[in-house]
């Protein structure tokens, strides 16, 4: 992990952690929260739509502890057919496809208005296919998310959308094949990407 990664992570935990922290003079901690359960998935699921759809899916049920403060869990899955780190542009494609699926857990932090910062953790299950669609082995991923972006609120507040940036990296990755492991060699195990996540609250 480069020191521009290394620098990146620092700044998000310390950001999303230190002020997490409970300010109990703050007077806005003791509103009364309307809503506090939400759910939510991705505007980019409508890429299912295209000629080569990713498959994925993303289901996101939220609660809200305080004003600021948010706990969520996320069901998530695709498939892909080329290294994360370089999706979209790389050189080689795998022998196959990947389909992972992952149920994660995450903290978000509201610092001023919209604007906030979460972490997230998600352990994938991951089936290898070869280029027959026959399942050949399965691997394991810790895949975690280094998120910042702005919630846009809508029709009461009852409706949200929250573009966003994220940091993701996947320290543990394991048992590929053979022929997929050559293919991911000297390929970096983080993805700066986007998110267009909406939600329900209720």
């Amino acid at each position: 992990m480069n020191l521009k990664v290394k620098i990146s992570l620092i700044f998000m935990l310390a950001a999303t952690f230190s002020y997490g922290q409970k300010n109990t003079s703050d007077t806005k901690e003791k509103q009364i929260i309307k809503h506090r359960n939400s759910i939510g998935a991705s505007f980019f699921m409508l890429g299912n739509f295209l000629s080569d759809p990713p498959d994925y899916y993303l289901l996101t049920y939220g609660y809200r502890l305080t004003p600021k403060d948010r706990i969520f869990i996320e069901f998530n899955t695709w498939k892909y057919s080329e290294p994360l780190s370089t999706y979209g542009k790389s050189d080689v494609l795998y022998p196959g496809f990947v389909r992972a699926f992952g149920i994660g857990a995450g903290y978000q932090r509201f610092h001023w208005k919209g604007l906030f910062t979460a972490v997230e953790a998600t352990p994938f299950i991951k089936q290898y296919y070869d280029i027959n669609n026959n399942k050949i082995q399965k691997g394991y991923q810790l895949y975690l998310q280094f998120i910042a972006g702005y919630r846009f609120e809508f029709f009461k507040k009852r409706w949200y959308v929250e573009p966003a940036y994220a940091l993701k990296y996947w320290p543990i990755d394991t048992n590929y094949p053979a022929d997929f492991a050559e293919i991911e060699e000297e390929k970096p195990k983080y993805l700066f990407e986007p998110s267009l996540n909406f939600g329900f609250k209720f």
